[in-house]
């Protein structure tokens, strides 16, 4: 189910009592657009079972 992300921003807006002018709102809901994006390319990377994490983070 395709969901419509002005939509989801204006609820989460709501939700955390975060106004957006109105002037932002279409520069937000673009982000959200392009997070998404990146999130289901991440998302669709399928890792084996037997890959284990790492028990620390070194960059």
């Amino acid at each position: 189910m395709e969901q419509d992300l002005g939509v989801y921003v204006e609820q989460v807006a709501l939700l955390l009592n975060l106004p957006i002018k109105d002037e932002y709102r279409d520069g937000v809901v673009a982000n959200f657009e392009r997070i998404k994006a990146i999130a289901q390319v991440v998302n669709s990377f399928s890792i084996p079972e037997e890959v284990q994490p790492a028990p620390t983070f070194e960059p």
